[in-house]
């Protein structure tokens, strides 16, 4: 629960901080798509470059990004044992039943990892430099289009940012619960798979009343403040286009150019 980081925003004050929260959001959403195109040794040394470039101009601690694999590592691990032990073709090294250890397994096991390290390196980057508030203005800002179809913008991109901001609210709450739980005698990892999903059950009630409450005293926060979704908002801070934005947007599709050259 300590390595949990997605959704934690990190004040700054470096390039990344001052982009344009919608070009940071297009910039890791292309990379993110870019990352499934990438076939071979040198379409992936150029990604890992792209994003090892983009975590120093952030100037955020390497171990913010280190803690940000810690919670997906079990799926990571489950995966590649899945694509090792199960997958099929090239050359045959073990074999027992559906169970075969074969070199396109391996490979295959190798590949998504580096995938998940890459994706989960840029979309780190993004919520470590953008705050929710700015994560929804980049979100308007990248539907704003849809207005003309009668879509709730704001709304959506409202709602995605306090989602965003309450992950690690509700994360150091669940810590705090499994705490107490513990101090009354509660251990979550003691006895089999059933007895483990049962002692996970006081856990969840308090969790879900605390999601609730905090649900009540935003909705009660914004309605003092005027906040009405059939209304136009404004924004204190706006944020316009930079010089650094387009770099960093030409950056990327530099990028995208090298791997669709070298992808065999």
């Amino acid at each position: 629960m300590n390595n949990f980081i997605f959704g934690r925003y990190l004040p700054g004050n470096s390039l990344i901080h001052k982009m344009n929260p919608a070009a940071k959001m297009l910039i890791a959403f292309a990379y993110i798509i870019m990352v499934f195109f990438a076939n071979n040794l040198i379409t992936y040394v150029v990604m890992a470059t792209t994003v090892l470039l983009f975590v120093l101009l952030s100037k955020c601690p390497f171990g913010y990004f280190i803690k940000g694999l810690m919670p997906m590592l079990w799926v990571i691990i489950f995966t590649v044992m899945i694509q090792v032990f199960f997958g099929s073709g090239g050359h045959v090294y073990f074999s027992w039943g559906i169970v075969k250890l074969t070199s396109y397994g391996i490979l295959n096991a190798v590949v998504l990892t580096i995938r998940f390290m890459l994706i989960i390196a840029m979309s780190t980057v993004l919520t470590l430099t953008t705050s929710p508030l700015e994560i929804s203005q980049g979100i308007s800002a990248l539907l704003k289009p849809l207005k003309r179809f009668k879509f709730p913008v704001e709304t959506f991109s409202l709602m995605i940012s306090i989602s965003l901001r309450f992950v690690p609210t509700l994360t150091d709450e669940t810590k705090l619960i499994m705490d107490a739980q513990r101090s009354r005698g509660v251990d979550f990892g003691d006895g089999g798979l059933i007895k483990r999903v049962k002692a996970f059950v006081p856990l969840l009630i308090p969790l879900f009343v605390s999601a609730f409450k905090h649900a009540d005293d935003l909705s009660i926060a914004m309605e003092a403040r005027g906040y009405q979704t059939n209304k136009e908002r404004s924004h204190f801070h706006t944020f316009k286009w930079k010089p650094n934005d387009f770099v960093c947007m030409l950056l990327i599709l530099v990028m995208a150019i090298v791997i669709f050259i070298y992808r065999s």
